[in-house]
């Protein structure tokens, strides 16, 4: 299977965005108020990381579309590791003693900073999230014989996410006991809807995107629901993958 220069920029978004989406979740945002109670409040508040972490589902929709689960899961465990080694220098750098006249030792460890259980949610959020959004993708992709890419995207983003949004929001703050548990199942519901939307409000860039790519680069590929094993990396066996585009011009 042959790749181009695309894969390695679509690769890069997926790990920058990823980066930056871990890097400014500490900032919590008010989206607006609710007309109704929802839960005991009347506040939309979730992580500003809203505004660019759905875009990592949407590429790795992308990914798993055109070039595959194989694809889509090397880049899944190289977001994890970059993420994994952003995380350890920040922590050295906090232990470094700063310049005599550096006094915002505090904001770097509020901002950069993390506490062992958001941590933990957040690792664990990303890896089950992303793998249950690129097995939805595949299984949908081979019942529907590649058709309706609109609703194996959706489908996809409302399963991986909503694994995300429950398992980063009831580990981080549920199961820590650092928020009480109505406010933790609020944002678990909240973050959800929100990153449903957003990838709804993004399908038709998805179809150029994914359209460009497959006439570009020629590829379609097509995975065996039985080999999609998160554990592999860029591995896999060739012959439970299948390239539409070539097998078409054969």
């Amino acid at each position: 299977m042959r790749f181009s220069g695309k894969l390695v920029i679509i690769a890069a978004l997926a790990v920058t965005v990823l980066l930056i989406s871990n890097v400014i979740a500490a900032k919590p945002i008010s989206l607006f108020d609710l007309p109704f109670e929802f839960l005991g409040s009347t506040g939309f508040v979730v992580s500003v990381a809203v505004i660019c972490f759905p875009l990592s589902y949407i590429i790795s929709d992308i990914l798993t579309e055109v070039y595959g689960f194989r694809v889509a899961r090397g880049v899944i465990w190289l977001g994890f590791a970059c993420n994994l080694l952003m995380v350890i220098f920040f922590y050295v750098g906090g232990l470094i003693p700063g310049a005599v006249f550096w006094e915002d030792q505090g904001a770097y460890e509020i901002i950069l900073g993390t506490t062992g259980w958001i941590l933990a949610g957040s690792f664990v959020a990303y890896l089950i999230g992303e793998f249950s959004n690129a097995m939805v993708m595949v299984v949908l992709k081979n019942r529907t014989s590649g058709r309706h890419l609109w609703l194996r995207t959706i489908s996809s983003t409302v399963v991986g996410q909503g694994v995300d949004s429950v398992m980063f929001y009831g580990i981080a703050f549920g199961i820590s006991g650092i928020w009480p548990m109505m406010d933790v199942v609020r944002a678990m519901i909240l973050a959800w809807i929100a990153k449903t939307v957003y990838e709804i409000i993004a399908t038709p860039l998805t179809y150029l995107v994914v359209g460009w790519l497959k006439r570009t680069e020629r590829m379609d590929v097509y995975d065996a629901p039985h080999s999609l094993n998160p554990f592999g990396i860029f591995g896999g066996d060739p012959e439970t993958m299948v390239n539409a585009a070539e097998t078409a011009e054969a």
